[in-house]
């Protein structure tokens, strides 16, 4: 009986294993998320907006014999109006607003609308549909709650965040969950292509757009897609890194209409096991080059075909995805610190980061409407256009199509095909489309090189 008095004497005289206070606030007592939700939802807006969408018209409109039997089918050829409906984050006193490309681009009418009701004009500063952000400016703003940006190099992996914009239409709405993954590439739908975090935050249709939030009410992502099969959340959405919105925000405030990526010359693949034990490296990690341009910056510090990046800024890279992400974070005029490995053996360099070159320079030529291909834009392929049509680094010369025009379409040709032959005679220069076209009588031949495929276009005008 005395032991057992004394071990409870002494289980009694030990401090409690857990401390207990008198809650000093009502959140304290309800143990929620509302300051926070109070503090962060007046700087997330609903977005509507609205786009004039032409419509196909039918081939037998003008036709006198047929117009009438395919009157009703008429109406198709009629614009439509195109509503879409979205979230976006106001960033600045003065009304800087990011949202979803996919949400306003190519919007004509685009209205704000914050959750106090008030509404604001807006305008598209900056858009990109690859990356799926857009920067908006609010007309007649000013005195604007706004969230400040953090770092999204700095979230980890089991942080509590908020997911915050208009899902279904139904209003703005607050909803919790983790940071449940990092690094994610070529997974997310729609538009956006790259790199994102993965949170379990119920994000549906109508939260693109809007904020993902720390638990201090930063925003380190905007809310962009799900990886659904019922259309719902199953738990798996995808935000957009602040590190990118930063610089969108950036050249948005340098009067940039285009968001202008780093250019790297470069085409790289993912090193798997195999790859990793060919190149003598311990784990699988990283991207090996496959083909680098004479003029890529990757060159110039002194990499070359079979190296393997490893890391950019002090950021492991194991996609091509991941590796343009923190280029394009990095901007246009710095320069990043790159680790790779050549035999194994790891090297640093220095790469800088430059747009791509204008050289030779693109002489583009558009034909007016005495043209026989009236609308029809081509360019000389340089660095430039390799970028912005997306061709491989094999196509280091011709003559690309820039813009088809209505009547090209019609044709057949598109958008990055290369003009070979006009008529059977050679193109050499831009300038020789032009002449061509202008010499030719009512039959025309266009040989063009579609990806690894040559084609014959031939039509009569």
């Amino acid at each position: 009986m005395r032991v057992l008095l004394l071990c409870l004497t002494a289980i009694l005289a030990q401090p409690a294993l857990a401390q207990t206070e008198v809650p000093q606030s009502q959140a304290q007592i309800s143990l929620s998320f509302a300051p926070l939700v109070k503090q962060a939802t007046p700087a997330v807006v609903n977005i509507y907006a609205s786009r004039v969408v032409q419509r196909n018209r039918s081939p037998f409109a003008d036709d006198p014999i047929f117009g009438n039997l395919f009157r009703d089918f008429q109406q198709q050829g009629r614009p439509r109006i195109q509503n879409s409906l979205g979230s976006g984050v106001i960033l600045s006193e003065d009304g800087i607003v990011v949202s979803n490309y996919h949400v306003v681009g190519q919007a004509t009418d685009i209205r704000v609308v914050l959750n106090n009701r008030q509404e604001y004009a807006a305008k598209v500063l900056l858009g990109d549909e690859e990356s799926d952000l857009a920067i908006l400016q609010l007309e007649g703003a000013s005195d604007m709650p706004h969230l400040p940006l953090r770092d999204s190099d700095t979230v980890e992996v089991g942080e509590l965040v908020l997911a915050i914009g208009n899902p279904f239409g139904v209003g703005q709405t607050v909803s919790s969950g983790i940071v449940s993954g990092l690094a994610r590439s070529g997974t997310a739908t729609g538009n956006a292509r790259g790199y994102f975090i993965q949170t379990d935050a119920p994000i549906n249709p109508g939260n693109s757009g809007g904020a993902l939030i720390d638990v201090e009410g930063r925003l380190i992502g905007i809310n962009t897609s799900i990886l659904t099969r019922s259309g719902g959340s199953n738990g798996i959405g995808f935000a957009i890194p602040s590190g990118l919105v930063a610089q969108f925000v950036k050249q948005a405030a340098a009067g940039n209409t285009r968001f202008e990526r780093p250019w790297a010359g470069m085409t790289a693949q993912p090193v798997n096991a195999d790859l990793s034990e060919t190149l003598g490296l311990g784990l699988p990690g990283g991207v090996v080059i496959a083909d680098l341009h004479a003029a890529s910056p990757f060159a110039e510090a002194g990499l070359r075909t079979g190296d393997v990046i490893l890391e950019v800024d002090g950021m492991a890279v194991n996609t091509p995805a991941e590796a343009l992400f923190r280029m394009s974070v990095r901007g246009i005029g710095a320069e990043a610190d790159v680790l790779y490995a050549r035999g194994g053996t790891p090297t640093h360099a220095r790469v800088a980061m430059i747009a791509p070159p204008e050289d030779p320079p693109r002489d583009t030529v558009s034909l007016g409407e005495d043209a026989a291909l009236p609308g029809l834009s081509v360019a000389r392929v340089n660095p430039g256009v390799q970028a912005e049509l997306g061709l491989p680094l094999s196509t280091s010369h011709g003559i690309a199509v820039l813009d088809p025009g209505p009547y090209g379409t019609r044709a057949g040709l598109q958008r990055g095909d290369l003009v070979l032959r006009v008529n059977g005679a050679p193109v050499a220069r831009p300038g020789d489309v032009e002449r061509l076209m202008r010499r030719a009588g009512r039959l025309i031949q266009i040989e063009a090189l579609r990806g690894n495929r040559r084609i014959i276009l031939q039509f009569r005008i």
